[in-house]
């Protein structure tokens, strides 16, 4: 399975002395997903709970700190393991993803064979968690809910039992959404 639908692309053009300053652009370009596991941030309790990771570290390119063409937004847990490193990583939105990474059908990342690259990146950044399959399928059960959601409203000879069954599963699965609600 593909690894990811839509691709980031930096396109911000201002300039800013601070990079924390551009993380509504990058949350923007990044398509509100990490960077490099291409989960929502939604999952991880939104915006605050995503890092600003600098692609080449500062502490060897001090003069990147700032400059948004260097810079990832990425969950927490891949900017503390990536932390100073810069050994061999494939920039987001330099390189198509789906030439390195692959999914299997419950959601695992997988580097392709031939990546020398996404084996690097799969083992230092630790892709290989349950946490990012679990997130892959939390996000399939929304778009899934979301399509179903639009045939029921468009179609009348849809039965009961299905009704009740699909409002059933949407109720339980937004309260629980809800749960995890953090302004956004």
């Amino acid at each position: 399975m593909k690894f990811r639908t839509t691709a980031p692309k930096r396109t911000c053009n201002k300039k800013y002395s601070n990079y924390r300053k551009y993380k509504s652009h990058l949350r923007s370009d990044f398509n509100k997903r990490c960077g490099y596991t291409n989960c929502p941030d939604f999952w991880f309790g939104g915006p605050s709970a995503f890092h600003i990771d600098h692609f080449k570290p500062t502490s060897k390119y001090p003069e990147l700190e700032s400059e948004y063409s260097n810079l990832v937004y990425c969950c927490s847990y891949i900017n503390i393991l990536k932390s100073n490193d810069e050994g061999g990583y494939l920039d987001p939105c330099d390189t198509d993803y789906n030439k390195h990474f692959e999914r299997d059908n419950e959601g695992y990342i997988y580097p392709k064979k031939g990546s020398k690259k996404a084996a690097y990146m799969y083992h230092t950044l630790q892709m290989y968690l349950r946490r990012y399959q679990i997130i892959w399928l939390l996000d399939e059960l929304t778009q899934r809910i979301d399509k179903l959601d639009d045939i029921i409203d468009n179609n009348k000879n849809v039965s009961n039992a299905i009704k009740n069954a699909y409002f059933d599963i949407n109720r339980k699965f937004h309260k629980y959404r809800r749960f995890l609600s953090v302004e956004q």
